[in-house]
């Protein structure tokens, strides 16, 4: 019975390994766009982001959306799936699927260097708790910043964080030497970043936009896939 009871409990932790290395993967996903490919990496620090991204990613959701809003020296937007459909010239950006995610905020390890991935959300007004939309995400560009710029990052953080979030010497660094947006960091979470493409998304955030911030000529994610 020993020998017996020693192979079942062997054979029973099986799926627990496995199930332990699945967690532990970094999935990563691939954005096809008419403009060239961007290749993410999702943080497993953020499960429910993560895991929703790729639930949605599998689904087919992101295929044929627009980017939607693009600001020069920021970020690009997506998400919108109402936005595959748009007429030229229409306001976008308005729709996410009737759910929202808990914050997961991973700061300062996770912050807005270029190229990271981020949650879109509701303002503080309406949504003091920081959740995120369930769909719409942006990949920042960002600017490399100055050390007066970094201080006056800080100064906008400390009013809109209470003194809360403070940008420590490594990331001061990342800023003044990759760029991203600072003043965002801890108040959106941050779900997973750039590995290939950011030269997609420099080309994308030049893009003419109109009054609304939605490029002229129509930006959009062919398809997308997970690829790990």
């Amino acid at each position: 019975m020993l020998i017996k009871r020693l192979i079942l409990t062997a054979l029973s932790a099986v799926p627990f390994v496995l199930m332990a290395q699945v967690d532990s993967l970094r999935h990563e996903v691939l954005l096809q766009t008419n403009k060239g490919d961007i290749r993410l990496v999702l943080y497993n620090e953020t499960p429910r982001h993560r895991d929703n991204f790729l639930k949605l990613v599998r689904s087919g959701y992101y295929n044929g959306n627009l980017f939607h809003r693009v600001i020069a020296g920021f970020m690009v937007q997506s998400g919108d799936s109402t936005s595959r459909h748009a007429a030229a010239g229409a306001v976008t950006g308005n729709y996410s699927p009737d759910y929202t995610l808990p914050a997961e905020i991973v700061f300062p390890q996770y912050f807005h260097k270029r190229g990271a991935l981020a949650a879109a959300r509701e303002p503080d007004q309406t949504n003091p708790e920081h959740a995120s939309s369930a769909s719409q995400f942006y990949i920042v560009y960002g600017k490399r910043m100055s050390e007066d710029m970094l201080d006056r990052a800080q100064s906008r953080l400390d009013m809109a964080t209470h003194d809360k979030i403070k940008l420590t010497p490594e990331i001061r660094k990342a800023y003044f030497e990759q760029g991203g947006t600072p003043h965002l960091d801890g108040q959106y979470t941050v779900f997973g970043e750039v590995v290939e493409g950011i030269d997609t998304i420099r080309n994308i955030q030049q893009a003419e936009t109109d009054a609304n911030d939605r490029p002229i000529e129509d930006i959009r994610i062919l398809k997308a896939t997970v690829v790990k």
